[in-house]
């Protein structure tokens, strides 16, 4: 007989697979001059930015189902300024793409990824440049562009757009883990949305202004507050299934799960826009680029075990003190837990397995989760971040 807790676990991945597809099948839905013709893509992710953090702020000054951290000046100004920065320009550069590209072959660029991200990484000096990693993004990269090769509709504008947010995301990603890590700080969603939706709105108010704002006439935008409220809605929603998901799967359920969601968002959006043609260049391309980021992945979750190996080999004596220097580009190391405390939050070890299931919360009220220790992973930490600016 099926566990209850597993079919619970099953419940979560659906519901993140179809929220997931949904709110980016939704977003290119409004902002397509074809369907709502809604063409202000700053305009739309700053909705989600003031939608977000209001709802943030509500659950922590108002109802108090969320304890704040301890945010200094410092912290703010090192940490969560540069970060809302990169955050807004990868929403920014993003969603513009949705005017120009299909969602289908939006899907097949996020292929470069994990290419972006090594790259940063090795720019920034957190990670090292290892042949079999960069063989494997060269794999990537080369089927990104047989991928491109084979798109009917290309064009150059989007691509540019969906590829400067790609590493925008990228470059986010290396300075959240620099940054905040260093801090020894963590953020649950809803301390994410506080401190980050904000910062991101006014960081795009600037753009906004510039850009958008000139050419906005008010006659002609179709303003249904339904629409918006469902769509912020929708993304809201989208960020805390991710985080019940992480907080339920491991390291390879949460890749495969990925890679399925990948595979029918593409399918999905050929049949709600039937101007998104696939052709077979197209697939033969982006197999070829996922057969280079599952080997990349297969790289890190043996670089993972053989570094459990490793630290359970030594006495407990000598490991006390010692801190295993992370790289940026190990955003799926699953070797600690985080206890968001009141007092900023602590990273302390774990023996987790790569693939354990884990319950998010224990079973007390969500007022307490501000309070009580979250059994996440700093893999699912990252991953929560990963996928960050998809929500929104």
């Amino acid at each position: 007989m099926i566990g209850k807790q597993l079919v619970l676990t099953y419940v979560y991945l659906l519901n993140y697979i179809l929220l997931s597809s949904g709110v980016i099948l939704y977003n290119k839905w409004v902002l397509s001059p074809k369907y709502f013709d809604f063409p202000f893509p700053i305009t739309l992710t700053m909705i989600h930015m003031g939608f977000s953090g209001l709802v943030a702020f509500l659950l922590i000054r108002v109802f108090k189902v969320v304890s704040p951290i301890k945010m200094t000046s410092e912290i703010y100004l090192t940490c969560v300024i540069p970060i809302s920065a990169f955050f807004a320009s990868s929403l920014w550069f993003g969603n513009t793409a949705y005017l120009h590209i299909s969602v289908a072959f939006i899907q097949m660029l996020k292929a470069l990824m994990p290419v972006a991200t090594f790259l940063m990484a090795v720019v920034c000096g957190t990670d090292k440049l290892r042949w079999d990693v960069f063989l494997n993004m060269v794999l990537v990269s080369v089927g990104v562009v047989v991928s491109s090769y084979g798109e009917i509709h290309f064009n150059v504008i989007g691509t540019v757009y969906q590829v400067t947010g790609i590493f925008a995301e990228a470059l986010r990603l290396v300075l959240t883990q620099v940054l905040l890590q260093k801090k020894g700080l963590t953020l649950n969603p809803i301390t994410s949305l506080y401190y980050i939706a904000p910062c991101s709105f006014l960081f795009l108010f600037v753009p906004w202004y510039l850009l958008e704002k000139p050419v906005m006439q008010v006659a002609q935008i179709q303003f249904n507050f339904w629409i918006f409220f469902s769509n912020a809605l929708s993304a809201l929603a989208l960020n805390f299934s991710i985080f019940l998901v992480i907080g339920r799967t491991g390291a390879v359920t949460i890749r495969v799960a990925g890679v399925l969601k990948d595979w029918i968002l593409i399918a999905l959006s050929t049949v709600i826009f039937p101007e998104s043609t696939i052709t077979g260049l197209n697939i033969t391309g982006y197999a070829i680029a996922l057969c280079g980021v599952v080997m990349y992945n297969y790289l890190k979750v043996k670089d993972v075990r053989a570094s459990q190996v490793l630290t359970e080999s030594i006495p407990e004596r000598a490991v006390k003190g010692w801190n295993l220097e992370k790289k940026s580009s190990d955003l799926y190391t699953p070797d600690t837990t985080i206890d968001d405390s009141d007092n900023g939050g602590h990273i302390s070890a774990s023996d987790q397995n790569v693939d354990e299931e884990a319950p998010l919360v224990p079973s007390s009220r969500l007022s307490h989760i501000g309070r009580s220790q979250l059994t996440v992973t700093r893999h699912d930490f990252f991953f929560y971040l990963r996928h960050f600016n998809n929500l929104l």
